[in-house]
């Protein structure tokens, strides 16, 4: 059984390991062929889905936590 962290950083961004599949609202895929990519969780990035970095700017303040997904791959 494998596992996947998906981590919530404290007031920052939510960090998913990769590389991953990211599908639009139009059913569009694009590949992110990275080791791992941060999604913005302000609401401030000028690259949404993904984090920019904004957070810092604006004194987003969000909790810390792990989400543990188990998969049977």
């Amino acid at each position: 059984m494998a596992e996947i962290n998906i981590e919530l950083r404290k007031n920052g961004s939510m960090k998913l390991p990769g590389p991953l599949v990211l599908v639009d609202e139009n059913g569009e895929e694009k590949i992110i062929d990275k080791a791992a990519v941060s999604f913005c969780r302000c609401g401030g990035s000028k690259d949404k889905p993904f984090c920019d970095g904004t957070h810092k700017e604006i004194g987003f303040e969000g909790p810390s936590f792990t989400v543990k997904l188990k998969t049977t791959e």
